[in-house]
């Protein structure tokens, strides 16, 4: 009997549907705010929020890096103003689009079990027990931050670990749903009740588990482009691996979804992943990507995947703060550099605000990347409209800031 013959997207065409999907294939434009920046968040899903400010902080670069004329505080605005967006965990923390937050009620459920199992271990500091002082507390008097409650608790700087209990409980009733991120201070979260936050009509969405893995799968793989049902379940972390198979399994019944072959960039294997019938169609009439040089975050949604980043676009990247110095090959904190659907290379630098300067201290080409005279100015452009982002209004240069090309990763 004859094996039935899949469908095959190129390695171009897969690049470009993922880079369509999030938001890279179209030229970087757009007001950056009100509901331009919305349809954004929505586009992507969820940008991850991180506390490393070396040039910007990685939500703000990730959203500057497809609308240029984006400012901080329009993201400011749709968070703490307009509440279409919230706060809360995917992989890891993150901005979300406020209408998806009754799907989110399966994670507070599973985070309540999970946590407070994990968290007595960890902590063990009797967290629990500040419960309904921390919601008395924020009911009564609004909205606090940790270093405000627990005022007669022993307060340690070992690391989260160490946590007071009142802010362990603080966490543990954000994660479990009771508490939302209302602001921050500069990194720092202030805690309000839920309902004071979510608009009413979000409150008022109580889907049922079944619903929930329906949105959660189906808009996983709309926001991939294509996807095996592992990646599918790790997009939100809402589901289970094996929800997410059991998806797929009975989407392809339906014929919702077909499973197709997607090529690896060169010296890449061909891999199996789910994809919509009508994106087969779709990605022979993509454009090809703007030429244009762009800085990504190290936590850019296109990179999150490490593994996948290497088979899709053969760019082997891992941030290398643990690793020490003399053993690094770049610095511990260096940025991707997409040019059109390809990444070219990582660049090391870092905002100097109070001397009025970005400073570059080295980029590396990947190994098949020349630095031509065009491609040195495309660059030196964009390191303009990112220093002009960070709030500086010159770039430097280390002397030997062009560095010879990466060497290729080796696999053990």
């Amino acid at each position: 009997m004859m094996k039935s013959v899949i469908p095959e997207l190129s390695n171009s065409e897969a690049r470009r549907l993922f880079l369509a999907r999030h938001g890279l294939l179209a030229q970087p434009k757009g007001t950056g705010k009100g509901d331009d920046l919305s349809n954004l968040a929505d586009q992507l899903g969820f940008v991850q929020v991180d506390s490393i400010n070396t040039v910007a902080r990685a939500h703000h670069m990730i959203l500057f890096a497809r609308r240029p004329a984006y400012k901080e505080k329009h993201l400011k605005q749709l968070l703490e103003k307009d509440r279409s967006l919230f706060e809360h965990w995917t992989h890891d923390a993150s901005v979300i689009p406020t209408a998806f937050f009754p799907h989110w009620r399966l994670r507070f459920k599973r985070d309540a079990e999970r946590l407070r199992a994990r968290w007595r271990n960890w902590h063990d500091n009797g967290f629990e027990e500040k419960f309904d002082a921390v919601l008395k507390r924020i009911s009564d008097h609004g909205p606090v931050t940790s270093g405000e409650v627990g005022e007669d608790e022993q307060r340690q700087s070992g690391g989260w670990w160490d946590w007071h209990p009142s802010k362990t409980a603080l966490e543990y009733l954000w994660r479990s749903g009771a508490l939302a991120v209302c602001r921050r201070n500069g990194f720092q979260k202030v805690y309000d009740l839920t309902e004071r936050i979510i608009p009413a009509p979000h409150l008022a969405h109580v889907p049922d588990h079944g619903e929930t893995i329906e949105w959660a799968a189906a808009s996983a793989l709309d926001r991939l482009g294509f996807a095996t049902s592992g990646e599918i379940a790790a997009f939100w972390d809402l589901i289970t691996p094996a929800e997410a198979r059991a998806w797929c399994q009975d989407a392809v019944r339906r014929g919702q979804i077909v499973e197709a072959a997607i090529a690896g960039a060169a010296g890449q294997p061909m891999r199996k992943a789910f994809v919509r019938p009508d994106v087969l169609e779709e990605v022979k009439t993509l454009p090809e990507a703007p030429a244009r040089i762009r800085v990504l975050s190290p936590f850019d949604p296109a990179l999150r995947d490490r593994k996948r980043a290497e088979r899709l676009f053969g760019f082997h990247y891992r941030i290398e703060v643990f690793v020490p110095e003399a053993k690094r090959q770049y610095g511990y904190y260096v940025f991707p550099v997409l040019e059109g659907e390809h990444l070219i290379g990582r660049i090391d630098m870092k905002a100097y605000r109070a001397e009025d300067r970005l400073h570059v201290r080295a980029f590396w080409p990947e190994p098949s990347i020349r630095l031509s005279k065009g491609r040195v100015r495309k660059l030196l452009a964009e390191l303009d409209r990112v220093a002009r982002f960070a709030g500086c209004r010159q770039v430097t240069f280390e002397q030997d800031w062009q560095r010879e090309p990466a060497r290729p990763h080796r696999r053990a």
